[in-house]
């Protein structure tokens, strides 16, 4: 995906997903019905040929690639300042971790294994496979956390935690049959489309650790993926560049600032403007957080015909379509009480929505949106 520009060197681990790797074995076995598989002769089947030669954990893609940046630190560490980015692609689908992991959270299961689901509404899958694919991705996050305990472990033993920052933050969640999907989206081999970004994919892990800061602390002010860059130049005591549109952590990580006191609230949100959009699709809907309440509002296009097109999540070309059951309308969610979003409580809380839609607005005209795409999001 060329995450390795701007870096000086970079090292990358072949063979996950459809990485086209390995061309044997020419003929595959499905752990599962083909059709509840995305892409199963393309992305599924190169998968298998790329995994097809592992013997150990150690062979897993985690252990491969957190080995390779210890031995990276070992070689590396003395140097002074260093900036290590390690991407690893798990616990992303297709889940295939070694079985003792899995069966930590569904042992026995004896059925389909799902590694790599449809992205769809999930009444396709059994109650037990649904289990099971909760219990492959789980697997996955805990093989994940076993090799980045051994990074951790080897920047202990060079001496490295008195004078380096180590900051650990995911990309997006999935959905394992909350709301009644499994996916972060609706794809079809023809259409895709967006669907709201709930907590379950909105909210990501974060954690930041400085030699200097206040170890087991749990901050609770609003933070983005945005902030990371401003955050990593303040820690290193670079000037942070006038463009940038976010702010740094550090007073946050330091204790120094007060809770929630960096933004007042936050925007989770696909693209809804690009030079080349005409009008955006009333699915690519923004998820707006303000302390108790989540707003999900899309732009109120009342007649669209379905033009655009898009190569998300897996370069595949496809239609823009409406894929869900139901108007598209925007929905308001009360957090403390109704954690998982299942009560729309727009109706009784209109006042509400208009004050988080007010400040939404105001946003995307700081933030430049053009007017062409803007007029569709100025009425709620």
């Amino acid at each position: 995906m060329n995450y390795q520009r701007g870096f000086q060197t970079w090292e990358l681990i072949r063979g996950q997903e459809s990485d086209p790797w390995k061309a044997s074995p020419k003929d595959v076995t499905f752990p599962c019905d083909p059709s509840k598989l995305r892409n199963p002769d393309g992305a599924v089947t190169q998968f298998l040929r790329n995994v097809s030669h592992l013997n150990s954990e150690e062979d897993y893609f985690p252990a491969q690639t957190f080995r390779e940046a210890a031995r990276w630190l070992e070689s590396n560490h003395t140097r002074d300042p260093f900036f290590l980015y390690i991407d690893t692609f798990d616990p992303h689908e297709p889940w295939y971790p070694p079985r003792h992991y899995t069966d930590l959270y569904d042992p026995g299961y004896d059925g389909d294994e799902v590694i790599f689901p449809r992205y769809d509404h999930c009444n396709y899958l059994t109650k037990a496979e649904l289990n099971h694919c909760r219990a492959l991705y789980a697997g996955e996050v805990t093989l994940v956390d076993h090799w980045f305990g051994h990074l951790l472990n080897r920047a202990e033993s060079l001496d490295l935690l008195k004078n380096t920052a180590i900051i650990f933050i995911g990309d997006h969640g999935f959905y394992l049959g909350e709301h009644g999907y499994i996916g972060k989206t609706l794809l079809t081999p023809q259409y895709q489309q967006m669907l709201p970004l709930y907590p379950e994919v909105a909210r990501i892990p974060f954690l930041i650790y400085t030699p200097d800061g206040h170890g087991g602390r749990h901050a609770k002010a609003y933070a983005q993926p945005v902030d990371l860059m401003p955050t990593i130049c303040d820690l290193l005591n670079v000037q942070i560049p006038e463009t940038v549109q976010s702010s740094s952590l550090k007073p946050v990580v330091e204790g120094t600032a007060r809770t929630r006191k960096k933004r007042d609230f936050v925007i989770c949100s696909p693209t809804i403007s690009h030079p080349d959009l005409d009008a955006p699709h009333p699915t690519t809907r923004s998820s707006i957080y303000e302390s108790d309440w989540l707003l999900v509002f899309g732009p109120q296009v009342h007649r669209i015909r379905d033009t655009e097109t898009t190569r998300m999540v897996d370069s595949i070309l496809r239609r823009v379509r409406a894929l869900e059951k139901g108007p598209i309308t925007p929905k308001l969610y009360h957090l403390p009480s109704d954690p998982d979003c299942k009560r729309n409580v727009m109706r009784a809380n209109r006042d509400v929505a208009s004050e988080l839609h007010a400040k939404y607005v105001a946003f995307l005209e700081t933030a430049g949106v053009p007017e062409r795409h803007l007029q569709f999001f100025r009425e709620l």
